[in-house]
């Protein structure tokens, strides 16, 4: 089976059907947050100094690094996109030793993520879309990086599993023209809202089946398949665990989330990914203090 190596300049995180399952935490991103956005724009790294160190506290393997911002008075992100994502990565290597994933649309913040990354950035994203795939895969290559494969082309988010499945062997095949190996993608099988196509989480499911049969590491954004519900985190929880299940071997997501991050631990634990049980019983003990336990005692905290 492949595996994947991602690197900061010291540690290695592995994303593999026999690893652990893969947390990349998703909270660098300003997109649908206007406070952070606002605060990009002032130059305040602030709320991004606390989501890099709360995830990686929290279990994030990874941290995705994202510098959309929409700026008023330069909307243009070819010119704004490069410098700002430069400044993040360097920001965040400087607070932590976790690896970074690169996360643009804008194929020049892409490329000035890699100038400033250290070790061996996940790339996100290509495409299947013939501009995409011929203006990315050089730089994969060049950098000799993994990369993130979305199942979509020209013909946009196909409804049918299949579709996607062949879209991604299409991605496959045309990285291997490049001399890129399929131990180096990682595909995206695009998770669809439930509460807009009740097949969703069936197709993923589906999908990551397919790409584990080929030897292919699958991530997504986990948050997805729940948008527009209530109780969103206990969607999530739920929808991870079954996805991990069927060969899903990482999940762009929020670690923050106790639900989620447990439904993780637990699944790595059932799939004897977790030797002996070792990271959920560290993770799990409940420690007495006076009678009653931290963990008590926080969420009641929590609460008030």
């Amino acid at each position: 089976m492949s595996v994947t190596i991602i690197e900061s300049l010291s540690k290695t995180v592995k994303i593999g059907f026999d690893e652990p399952f893969c947390i990349i935490g998703e909270r660098i991103n300003p997109t649908g947050r206007k406070k952070l956005s606002l605060e990009l724009q002032n130059e305040d790294f602030s709320t991004v100094e606390k989501d890099a160190l709360n995830q990686v506290k929290c279990g994030a393997h990874i941290l995705d690094v994202n510098a959309g911002v929409v700026y008023n008075d330069n909307p243009d992100p070819n010119i704004t996109e490069p410098p700002l994502i430069k400044k993040l990565i360097n920001l965040v290597q400087n607070l932590t030793d976790v690896p970074i994933c690169i996360d643009s649309s804008v194929p020049a913040a892409l490329e000035a993520g890699l100038e400033a990354a250290k070790g061996r950035p996940l790339l996100n994203s290509v495409t299947g879309e013939e501009e995409r795939l011929e203006t990315i895969l050089p730089l994969v290559k060049k950098y000799n990086v993994p990369v993130v494969a979305i199942s979509n082309d020209d013909t946009g988010i196909s409804e049918n599993p299949e579709v996607r499945f062949q879209v991604a062997k299409k991605i496959i095949n045309r990285a291997a023209d490049y001399g890129i190996p399929k131990s180096d993608i990682v595909v995206d099988p695009l998770v669809m809202p439930i509460g807009a196509m009740a097949t969703a989480g069936l197709q993923v499911f589906d999908l990551v089946k397919k790409l584990r049969e080929i030897g292919v590491n699958s991530t997504c954004g986990a948050s997805n398949i729940s948008f527009g519900l209530p109780n969103r985190h206990g969607i999530n929880a739920s929808y991870l665990s079954m996805a991990i299940c069927s060969g899903l071997t990482s999940a762009i997501m929020n670690p923050t989330n106790e639900n989620e991050i447990n439904a993780i631990r637990s699944a790595d634990f059932l799939m004897n990914h977790d030797p002996n049980g070792a990271n959920w019983i560290r993770t799990n003990r409940v420690v007495e203090e006076g009678g009653v336990s931290v963990r008590t005692s926080r969420r009641r905290r929590q609460r008030l």
